[in-house]
């Protein structure tokens, strides 16, 4: 069946572990050649392959990636990338979330918050945040492609409070800043007295599918309070993005 050769050749790319010929995909599954050669342009043109190098040698294509990884779902996730979590919270003294990149939103997904009783702390509930104003949408949304970035801009800029960046110059400004230093601030644009910093998680190929960051209130969650945990951040998201590809290939 049709159906069975594409997935035929999809497993043998798949397996490969690299990049691989036409020829070779070709040999391994024993079809004829004009067939494969059709059979693959179908796989490329709806881009569940690609061939980056422009030298038919084949890859996975992120458009397949997306698809498995949606399927993962959250308590997959939040699963894999628990622990690290929750050290975390434990590290800052402040609450720390996951999000995750979902169709054109981001929602939090997963928040761990510090285990001294003694200590208050931000919980930023769960669900969707809003794209313009919140760190962890931010911190995905500057290293994503332009067109993510233009669907915020062209959406509701509400205006939370008087920090709250809310022009397509101010936010594009603040995507370029976002990308030089590798994490994003939210001070006080959602809620007066409380800021968040989040860092992008880059799974694979996609790009920033995830978000890690950390909340809290501004009276200690200062600016370098902020620069020193987005910093931290940024090698945590390296652990978690780790730790949801595992869990991907469980």
């Amino acid at each position: 069946m049709h159906l069975d050769r594409l997935v035929t050749i999809l497993e043998t790319i798949a397996m490969a572990g690299r990049p691989i010929t036409t020829g070779e995909i070709q040999k391994a599954t024993g079809l004829p050649r004009p067939t494969c050669y059709r059979l693959l342009q179908t796989l490329a043109d709806q881009r569940l392959i690609d061939d980056p190098g422009r030298q038919s040698r084949y890859v996975i294509g992120q458009r397949l990636m997306r698809i498995a990884l949606s399927g993962k779902s959250d308590g997959d996730v939040c699963r894999a990338s628990g622990a690290t979590l929750r050290a975390a919270a434990s590290s800052f003294g402040e609450t720390v979330f996951l999000s995750r990149f979902r169709g054109d939103a981001v929602e939090i997904i997963h928040v761990e918050v510090p285990q001294d009783a003694t200590r208050d702390h931000i919980h930023p509930g769960l669900g969707r945040r809003p794209l313009h104003a919140c760190s962890c949408a931010r911190a995905i949304a500057a290293f994503s492609e332009p067109d993510f970035q233009d669907h915020i801009l062209r959406g509701s800029l509400t205006q939370y409070t008087e920090h709250t960046k809310s022009t397509p110059g101010a936010l594009r400004a603040e995507f370029a800043e976002i990308t030089k230093r590798g994490y994003a601030e939210c001070d006080q644009e959602i809620d007066l007295g409380i800021a968040s910093v989040a860092a992008p998680v880059m799974v694979g190929t996609l790009g920033a599918t995830f978000s890690i960051g950390a909340v809290g209130p501004v009276r200690r969650f200062d600016k370098a309070s902020r620069q020193r945990v987005g910093q931290e951040l940024i090698t945590l998201s390296t652990r978690i993005s780790g730790a949801i590809q595992l869990a991907e290939a469980a």
